[in-house]
């Protein structure tokens, strides 16, 4: 239930963090602060927390998409400032590529910044509100999203090497207004939520108003339907890992048991093994074919789906997916060449030439163990006589027999980043793991290994 304006303050937070957060106050978090009504609203009820965090900061992104954004962005740490919480400005370059609309790349690039600096197992809170869910899953529809796209925004998801969480999301936009106005705080006013060119801006200046009138309690209805939507989507992606199961061939599929599903979970097991493995999920026509023309193809064929930054192949049997850079694809580096990695400081490792970048990605479900894994570990390329143990007990295996019995095509072994710990080999790409890293049942911080722009 929706709290009434007057309820909306630092008792009523922190009662809504501690259902939010187990161990709220014993947490660190970080908040989104744009310095706008809404997460001046969020960091002050914060900041008047009787029992206050182990550790509370703000970060603000400059995109740098007007002129006066710098100025905004000294107001900002200027506002946290005086609630004597620390703010970092962080830059986010938001140039798009052709089709993509601005909105969703000062999205793509804002999260992005926020990942890059959030500390392991630190909390990002934003100010994301019912209204906001209401216009998001509007958005959505309108845009032919799927169950994933309805569900919208959970409260409570992994994020980087943390958590990321909505606590404002049963609030309405005028109940933060009334706060702020009922405290007196000074605000920034983004110029750019004015334009009525953007579809989020339209839908809330023009659309909204209309609907509101009409069914003053859409914001919370259909706040109920995107938790619904978040419950099917979680038996979707449970049915996904079931069917995928039997179709896992080191990081590629086998087609065969792909065909043997029939085409609706075809279909959501292939949107979720994409997901999962960090790339945009193609549009439904580029999923189609995927699902069918591709995987029924001869099998002397080597059929191919692209899409936008990534592209799937089929060959032997297998399927394969790998992210697209610009230009051709080169040559491996050098045998002797490697890289250190210092995960903890930096979660994603760019890799040289056209390799792509390594990431670790915090995942409840990922099959890596981060308490196993050495702070610093060396990134190199195959010279031989590499081998790794797939399970505690069972033998230790020749790369080069696990590389041909997956049927990794020969001109992209050697493009394959090997992850070293010390002299062992602990990860071959995001293919394999060696038994010292699996995470086991018990295991309370697990990460899944992307390897992407391969």
């Amino acid at each position: 239930m929706s709290p009434r304006p007057q309820q909306f303050g630092a008792r009523w937070l922190g009662r809504r963090l501690e259902s939010l957060l187990p161990e709220y106050p014993h947490v660190r978090l970080c908040v989104a602060f744009s310095g706008g009504a809404d997460s001046t609203a969020l960091l002050v009820a914060l900041a008047q927390q009787r029992r206050r965090p182990n550790a509370l900061r703000a970060v603000h992104v400059d995109h740098g998409l007007h002129p006066d954004s710098p100025r905004w962005a000294k107001r900002a740490a200027s506002l946290a400032r005086a609630l004597g919480v620390r703010c970092t400005i962080l830059t986010a370059s938001a140039r798009r590529t052709p089709g993509e609309s601005p909105e969703a790349r000062a999205r793509v690039a804002r999260y992005a910044a926020l990942a890059a600096v959030l500390a392991e197992g630190e909390v990002l809170l934003t100010a994301h509100h019912q209204d906001d869910q209401l216009e998001t899953v509007l958005l959505m529809l309108l845009r032919g999203a799927g169950i994933a796209g309805i569900a919208a925004m959970p409260e409570v998801t992994s994020f980087a090497r943390g958590s990321l969480v909505r606590p404002l999301l049963t609030c309405t936009r005028s109940q933060l207004l009334a706060f702020v106005k009922r405290e007196h705080l000074a605000h920034l006013q983004d110029p750019s939520n004015l334009d009525e060119r953007l579809d989020r801006n339209y839908l809330r200046r023009c659309v909204l108003p209309v609907i509101l009138k009409r069914w003053p309690g859409a914001a919370a209805t259909v706040s109920r339907v995107a938790r619904h939507a978040a419950e099917a989507q979680q038996l979707l992606e449970r049915q996904a890992r079931s069917d995928l199961a039997a179709a896992w061939h080191g990081a590629a599929l086998a087609s065969s048991a792909l065909r043997a599903l029939p085409m609706p979970r075809r279909r959501n097991a292939l949107r979720f093994w994409i997901a999962a493995r960090g790339v945009a999920v193609p549009p439904a026509s580029r999923l189609e074919e995927i699902a069918g023309p591709l995987l029924a193809a001869r099998e002397d064929a080597r059929p191919a789906v692209e899409w936008a930054g990534a592209r799937i192949e089929r060959e032997a049997g297998l399927i394969r997916l790998r992210a697209v850079c610009d230009g051709a694809p080169g040559g491996a580096p050098a045998a002797a060449s490697e890289l250190r990695w210092s995960w903890g400081k930096r979660p994603v490792c760019p890799l040289p030439a056209d390799l792509g970048q390594l990431e670790l990605k915090r995942d409840p479900q990922g099959p890596l163990d981060l308490s196993r894994l050495a702070p610093r570990l060396t990134i190199r390329w195959r010279r031989g006589g590499e081998r790794l143990r797939l399970g505690a007990g069972r033998p230790r295996r020749a790369l080069k027999s696990l590389l041909q019995e997956a049927r990794v095509p020969l001109g992209q072994r050697q493009r394959l980043p090997l992850v070293f710990s010390g002299a062992s080999l602990v990860a071959v790409a995001d293919l394999w793991l060696d038994a010292s890293v699996q995470a086991g049942a018990g295991a309370r911080r697990r990460a899944r290994l992307v390897w992407t722009g391969a």
